[in-house]
Formats: C-alpha cells, sequence, structure tokens
C-alpha cells in the first residue's frame, strides 16, 4: 500500500506538529479547543497535544466564535514588542478566534482561516494577543476583510469574553483590553510570533 505524503505514523503534536497555514500571516491554520457550545474551558496539554480540561467557565459567558491557536507559533519577545503595555510574551501559542456562518460544534479540528484583525489583550502584564480569522471559503463573510467588516455586535462580545472570561469571586482581574486592531497589523502580529517560534523551538 502507497501511503500518502505527508503520512504520520503517530498523530502529530497540534503545536509542533502541524504547519502554520498555507499561506501564513494572511491564512493560517487554526487548532479549534473550544467552541461557543463549550461551558467548560479547553486547553491543549502542552506535553501530550490532548485537550485537557482547564476549568469550567467562571462566569455565564460563553465564547462567542471558535477558539484555539494558530500552530508553530510562539508569544516571545517579538510579539511583547508590538504590544507596549506588556511586560512581554505569554509564552504560549497564538491564539485565534474563528468566525464562521455555519455552527461548528466540535473541537479538536484543524481548519484555516482568513487573518482580518486582532486583539491585544494583556493578561498578568504578559501580552497574550486574540487574532481574529474567518473561516477560510465560507460564502457569506468572503467580503469580509477587516474587522470594520464585521458587526460591530460581535466585536463587542468578543471583547466583552476576553475581558471577563478569567474573574473569580474576590480576586482582581488579571486581564484587560489594550487594542483592538486592523488585518495588517494582525498580519505583524502573526510573524512575530512565527518568528518567536523559530527562535525556541528551531525551524
Amino acid at each position: 500500500m502507497k501511503f500518502p505524503s505527508p503520512f504520520y505514523r503517530w498523530r502529530p503534536h497540534p503545536w509542533h506538529g502541524l504547519e502554520a497555514g498555507p499561506n501564513p500571516p494572511l491564512v493560517v491554520h487554526a487548532f479549534i479547543e473550544i467552541t461557543p457550545f463549550d461551558l467548560v474551558k479547553y486547553e491543549v496539554d502542552k506535553e501530550t497535544g490532548y485537550i485537557r480540561v482547564d476549568r469550567p467557565q467562571r462566569s455565564s459567558s460563553q465564547p462567542p466564535t471558535l477558539y484555539g491557536f494558530i500552530p508553530r507559533t510562539y508569544c516571545g519577545d517579538r510579539v511583547g514588542k508590538l504590544s507596549p503595555q506588556s511586560s512581554g510574551g505569554d509564552g504560549d501559542p497564538l491564539d485565534i478566534c474563528v468566525i464562521s456562518e455555519r455552527p461548528i460544534t466540535k473541537s479538536e479540528i484543524i481548519l484555516n482561516a482568513r487573518v482580518v484583525g486582532g486583539i491585544q489583550m494583556i493578561d498578568g502584564g504578559e501580552a497574550d494577543d486574540k487574532i481574529i480569522g474567518i473561516l477560510y471559503n465560507d460564502s457569506f463573510w468572503q467580503d469580509a476583510h477587516e474587522l470594520t467588516d464585521l458587526p460591530k455586535a460581535l466585536i463587542d462580545r468578543l471583547q466583552h469574553y476576553f475581558s471577563t472570561y478569567k474573574l473569580s469571586p474576590g480576586k482582581e482581574k488579571s486581564t484587560y483590553i489594550a487594542d483592538i486592531y486592523n488585518a495588517k497589523r494582525a498580519h505583524e502580529v502573526v510573524r512575530a510570533s512565527l518568528l518567536d517560534y523559530e527562535e525556541i523551538y528551531g525551524g
């Protein structure tokens, strides 16, 4: 039997074993950890690559979009420098929110996303940017190329979610939104995260 190329004898690690995308920073791969239907925060286990239960959502907020990360990215010094109010990157892969017209209820999936903007979030003093993308070939959103092409209510929901999703009774708020940026700036952040990854883990 002839195996397809590439052929993985074992499941590749979603952070390190997948490509960043077909045409980064314009079109990237997104590995989805949670969906708008999840009431539990799931997160990839960095050692094994499997999905781990991080915590039940502390509030009634649910993610407004699909949420995951771009493989082979790292939020290090370069990403931190693009976020002047931070002390540096958070040391995680670059997060991405993906908008889709049709409901997608499964996590642990890979999809292509067209980058249209981003949210500059600060978490505990560190840069924790959220890239915003459109599901590639989604005909409903095919004319959306910037955040200004999206409904303001959707961007407001994303801001509210990331401003509150780590709130815990009796504890100080650790996150805030420093900026909302356009597609050009989002492309810069993706490029920076790719270079940060190469520096830490190699090409």
